[in-house]
């Protein structure tokens, strides 16, 4: 036994009966304009069509996306794209979720690292692959960890580097 349902939440049972029956009907009421509304032929005992369920079905997961992401990334810096232009450009990832990403979860996309020593205890030298985690480690703004960087400066008592990574033979 099947059933003519509207296409809307009430899922309203319009009539019941063979398929090939209700086939006719449909169009018959279809043509001299009754129902001016969509129709679906289902079996009686289906469940009704839950439209939100479809819909919250076909929606990307962000964290299956985020992973994808980072998946073409990681192959990307493989293939010796080093700078982050380099890999959103490579990936088609825009510039600023590639820096976001890469910033997120700390990705090490080149053996360099930055490097900070005590100024009063050179046995006492923290070292992270990201900006970041050295910002957080020793509480100082990224602008001025850059700046002393680049001038061999002190900030907070440390002497702050950034040391270049190895290049492999391949680039």
């Amino acid at each position: 036994m099947y059933a003519i349902k509207t296409f809307d939440e009430e899922h309203r049972v319009l009539a019941t009966g063979d398929e090939p029956e209700l086939h006719r009907l449909v169009l018959a009421k279809y043509q001299h304009g009754e129902w001016q509304f969509p129709v679906v032929i289902e079996e009686e005992a289906a469940k009704p069509w839950d439209d939100a369920a479809y819909l919250a079905s076909m929606k990307l997961d962000p964290k299956q996306g985020e992973r994808e992401d980072i998946k073409a990334i990681r192959q990307a810096h493989k293939h010796g794209k080093h700078s982050l232009r380099q890999i959103a450009e490579t990936t088609a990832i825009e510039f600023k979720r590639v820096k976001d990403l890469v910033h997120k979860y700390s990705l090490p996309l080149n053996n360099g690292y930055w490097r900070a020593e005590k100024y009063n205890n050179s046995d006492e030298v923290i070292a992270y692959q990201t900006l970041s985690r050295l910002c957080e480690r020793i509480d100082a703004p990224e602008f001025s960890i850059r700046q002393a960087s680049m001038s061999n400066g002190v900030v907070n008592g440390y002497y702050i580097s950034w040391v270049p990574g190895l290049k492999n033979k391949h680039d």
